[in-house]
């Protein structure tokens, strides 16, 4: 629970370098979600090239995290693979935010940058990362060691919370 509770969007990264095997388990965790009849739909794209970034920044315009992120994953729901229409991103999402808490619990910053359903931040993913026509980018989420610190923040509200009807 410490992960769920602690996790801030952290926006500020150090120079440190994420491991190879620390992403793995990054895109582990994005695995382990669940998924509409169990499809998977979710397919990854591991970016830590800097021109990349800065292509992407040119069309995603609060991308600015990249500046600083020593890593991206780009979390992509490929519409080929979903037998419930729409479902990809549901499941895309649980993906995106399990990577968020894994990259918490690691010690890790994280931020979601969120693509679709903006068709000209989807459009300019799409044709920068040259992605198929079925898939379709849900997020992308600039990770890095953390060179900020926020505190958790209380957003229980009781006044959100109905029981048996509104």
């Amino acid at each position: 629970m410490n992960a769920i509770f602690q996790r801030r969007s952290i926006r500020r990264y150090t120079k440190e370098k994420v491991s190879d095997e620390t992403a793995k388990k990054l895109l582990q965790a994005a695995m382990a979600a669940p998924s509409a009849n169990n499809q998977q739909p979710w397919e990854f794209i591991v970016i830590r090239d800097k021109k990349t970034f800065a292509r992407i920044m040119e069309v995603h315009p609060y991308s600015t995290p990249l500046l600083e992120a020593d890593l991206a994953i780009v979390v992509c729901g490929n519409t080929d693979r979903e037998k419930g229409k729409g479902y990809w991103v549901q499941d895309c999402s649980a993906a995106t935010q399990n990577i968020l808490l894994e990259a918490q619990y690691l010690g890790l910053g994280a931020v979601w940058l969120g693509v679709y359903p903006r068709e000209e931040r989807v459009n300019g993913v799409k044709e920068i990362l040259n992605l198929p026509e079925a898939v379709i980018p849900l997020s992308i989420v600039a990770i890095g060691y953390p060179a900020e610190q926020k505190e958790p923040v209380d957003r229980f509200d009781e006044t959100k919370i109905h029981y048996e009807k509104w």
